[in-house]
């Protein structure tokens, strides 16, 4: 699904979106709102690039950062579900949290190799994360990142009830 299509079935059911981004520095948000009339659906991001932030902003468990690093398929579940209550309006989450932490380069970071990349998406009570190893340098890692969680997030959401 292109980012266009995302956009269009987040309208459709009338649901808000909400970003949690590390090595993708905001480049996710930035594709969401190239779309013209995406403001109906993003709530918003987070970029927390330093790994407290993803502690005190998002609501990622302190022990699983210090016990594995940012680099986990956890972390980025649970950044998932923290952007969605940390973006919340008038005390309402935002309905679909997407979120991405990973190694882009050049070197490889708390023992995790350089392409390195987890995507989380939660959505309802569901929440989930995928791996991804991709190759390249650092601005070809963070584009393939960006379009990993576009197609997450769709296929996550194509297989949701409504």
């Amino acid at each position: 699904m292109s980012t266009e299509a995302l956009l269009a079935e987040l309208r459709r059911r009338g649901w808000t979106v909400a970003v949690a981004e590390s090595l993708t520095g905001g480049a996710l948000c930035a594709e969401l709102v190239s779309v013209p009339g995406a403001s109906d659906v993003l709530r918003g991001g987070v970029v927390a690039y330093a790994t407290p932030i993803k502690h005190s902003v998002l609501g990622v468990d302190a022990a699983l950062l210090a016990a594995h690093g940012p680099v986990h398929p956890e972390v980025a579940r649970q950044m998932a579900d923290g952007v969605r209550s940390a973006l919340a309006v008038d005390g309402r989450a935002a309905d679909v949290g997407v979120s991405t932490t990973g190694v882009a380069g050049p070197t490889p970071q708390g023992g995790q190799p350089v392409g390195t990349v987890h995507i989380g998406v939660s959505i309802g009570e569901r929440s989930t994360s995928r791996a991804f190893r991709f190759d390249g340098d650092r601005a070809m890692i963070r584009t393939a990142s960006v379009e990993a969680a576009i197609a997450v997030v769709s296929g996550v959401l194509s297989e949701s009830v409504e």
